[in-house]
């Protein structure tokens, strides 16, 4: 045998082996990794509701019994009501409701919506007077490091804090992120409907203004019914 013919087949077999290494190197390592997604899917609610701070560590167990102890996630239909597990459909939409001892709190929504250069995911919490946010998140985003990527930032992140998604008539508005700060210029009773955004990262903004809008749209029939009540919240409201 040739010495050419050796060598392409020491090749060959050198690729198997490391594709057979690789592919139950992977295996194994999944249970792991699916682990890993799901605490960092909760430590992010935990954080949107503000029961965790950005500059504190938090080792799995207590982010997981944190988790059970005081989140509830649910399906809704576009009317805003509860959807049975046998009962869903692809067009329902995921909630997590806040409800420390069983009383309503606060209420999650994912946000998943398009950034720059990809996707930006995080999650976004609400008062249960249904139009002030508690919290914001981003725990995925390709945007540009020291610009856009800013909004994975707790200065950026609790801009949100306190905001409005109606206006003073206690219409839907949304909200907007500015170019930068927000503009001394701006009437006062609008300020309540924007945050500052990132100098340099105007883009950015646009998109997540916008992803806001479409999203919150899409569950404004919960912050409706959320809306109606002030003190305490039955989960009965979204029968």
């Amino acid at each position: 045998m040739s010495e050419s013919r050796k060598s392409i087949i020491f090749a060959a077999g050198l690729a198997i082996v490391c594709s057979l290494i690789l592919t139950l190197a992977a295996t194994a390592l999944k249970p792991l990794k699916m682990h890993n997604m799901r605490v960092d899917m909760h430590r992010n609610i935990l954080k949107s509701i503000r029961l965790i701070k950005p500059d504190q560590h938090y080792d799995d167990q207590w982010i997981e019994k944190t988790y059970k102890k005081n989140i509830k996630c649910l399906y809704m239909n576009k009317a805003g009501s509860i959807v049975k597990e046998s009962n869903r459909d692809v067009s329902d939409l995921p909630l997590c409701l806040y409800q420390p001892k069983g009383d309503i709190k606060a209420y999650i929504i994912p946000i998943n919506t398009r950034g720059l250069w990809g996707k930006i995911e995080g999650y976004l919490a609400f008062e249960k007077d249904g139009s002030t946010v508690k919290g914001f998140t981003v725990y995925k985003h390709n945007e540009t490091p020291g610009l856009g990527g800013e909004i994975e930032q707790a200065w950026f992140q609790e801009n949100f804090q306190g905001k409005k998604i109606v206006n003073r008539s206690g219409k839907f508005v949304s909200i907007s992120i500015s170019k930068g700060s927000v503009p001394e210029s701006l009437p006062e009773e609008k300020k309540i409907n924007y945050v500052d955004g990132i100098s340099g990262a105007t883009f950015t903004g646009k998109y997540l203004t916008v992803g806001f809008k479409d999203i919150l749209l899409e569950y404004e029939p919960v912050s409706i019914k959320f809306r109606k009540y002030s003190g305490k919240v039955p989960e009965s409201i979204l029968q």
